[in-house]
């Protein structure tokens, strides 16, 4: 079984359209999708309409349940900017998407951990070192909930694979849409993947486990951040067009 996991669109439909293009390129028996799709400021609407057409296993991220539930005037500029682009039907499809969902026997799909959208299951945040991996004791015991061999989860961004003593396998793919992006809970903390190139996960079953490749793919970059600059995202501008928070 070859998967290909993706996670952290955050409406990028150009990145969506390159990492879908590499996928047909390779070949792969399953597309799913971890979450957090359409929050940012670029094309909310576009990407869910793409998503909804091709009905892959889906989980919702926390943007998803902060763009349905938020009053609008606590939302964050990219919660806000997806409110208000999208319809009552693709909210619909939105709502209907489960907080976690088990594929078969093997595979576990997650967008933070088990039990929370909003945990970094293979990082952790502290004062004043802000993120960091985190150790194998706090990944263990955020495995709680986790059953399958094979767990894939989002949120952070950053593309990673850990293995417990048991044998279950966390992977997290990366951001297809975003590459670096600055936060303040639950402390200050910066997430730059270095380049801009969109990332995604390729896996499949093998005799002795399960094979991970962390694969980044070019687009045009360039485009995206020109949109974000014009919806009046210079933050967005930087990262999208170099993986950093900063254009030094």
């Amino acid at each position: 079984m070859r998967i290909a996991a993706l996670s952290d669109i955050h409406g990028n439909l150009w990145a969506l359209e390159a990492v879908l293009a590499d996928i047909a390129r390779r070949g792969a028996d399953l597309i799913v999708n971890l979450g957090d799709i359409v929050s940012g400021p670029l094309l909310p609407g576009e990407t869910a309409d793409r998503l909804m057409a091709l009905a892959l296993p889906t989980v919702a991220g926390n943007h998803e349940r902060q763009v349905l539930t938020q009053a609008p005037e606590r939302m964050g500029p990219s919660d806000l900017y997806a409110h208000q682009q999208l319809t009552q039907k693709q909210r619909a499809w939105l709502a209907g998407l489960p907080g976690t969902l088990r594929l078969n026997d093997d595979v576990q799909m997650v967008h933070g951990t088990p039990r929370s959208d909003v945990t970094y299951w293979l990082e952790s945040v502290t004062a004043p070192q802000g993120m960091r991996p985190a150790t194998y004791e706090e990944v263990a015991e955020r495995a709680a909930g986790a059953a399958a061999p094979l767990v894939l989860c989002g949120h952070t961004h950053v593309p990673r694979a850990v293995q417990l003593d048991d044998g279950r396998l966390i992977v997290n793919p990366g951001s297809v849409g975003l590459q670096a992006y600055d936060d303040d809970r639950p402390y200050p903390h910066q997430v730059e993947n270095g380049t801009p190139h969109a990332r995604y996960a390729l896996l499949e079953k093998q005799a002795h486990g399960w094979q991970v490749e962390l694969l980044a793919v070019p687009y045009d970059w360039r485009e995206a951040a020109e949109l974000a600059a014009r919806n009046g995202r210079p933050d967005w501008e930087i990262a999208l067009r170099t993986g950093r928070m900063t254009s030094r």
